[in-house]
């Protein structure tokens, strides 16, 4: 069942619509704070959620987004030798500060600042793939062909 959207899922419906895409973003009753929540209700498998987390380079102070397959852990020693960063834990309000998003909501797109941004190469293995959209229950589909025109991101081996 889809519900009405809520401004911050309206922010990312704009923002994929500025871009000329088509997705829909379903904000649902269930939460999808977590890969498991988001693919339990929306009935796929935990890896086909592209889960967005937010680190620090604590070099630059700088936000670097990693969108990782829902069943991935990260490697953060391979992301930070690829990309030459130092990878911190970002606590919330740095997230909610260079995204404009709160924790369990983040979206690939749409944030209020530019984010590094690193994509699991394992996410290419999906035909469909589904991201959060701006809140603790909303979503969109798309394939993860589409997050290399949406974010400019670096598709890297990431799981651990």
């Amino acid at each position: 069942m889809s519900l009405p959207l809520k401004s911050s899922s309206i922010r990312v419906q704009e923002f994929l619509a500025s871009r000329g895409h088509n997705f829909t973003v379903t904000e649902l009753a269930d939460s999808t704070r977590t890969a498991k929540d988001a693919a339990n209700a929306i009935g796929c498998t935990e890896s086909q959620i592209a889960k967005s987390l937010i680190f620090k380079d604590s070099n630059t102070e700088k936000a670097v987004l990693i969108i990782a397959s829902g069943s991935n852990q990260v490697s953060v020693k391979k992301v930070e030798a690829a990309i030459n960063v130092k990878l911190e834990k970002a606590n919330a309000n740095f997230v909610r500060e260079k995204t404009g998003f709160a924790i369990g909501g983040v979206p690939p797109v749409a944030h209020t600042d530019s984010v590094l941004t690193i994509i699991d190469k394992d996410l290419k293995r999906y035909d469909r793939i589904w991201a959060a959209a701006g809140t603790p229950n909303s979503v969109f589909e798309l394939k993860a062909h589409d997050l290399d025109m949406l974010t400019g991101g670096t598709w890297l081996d990431i799981a651990k």
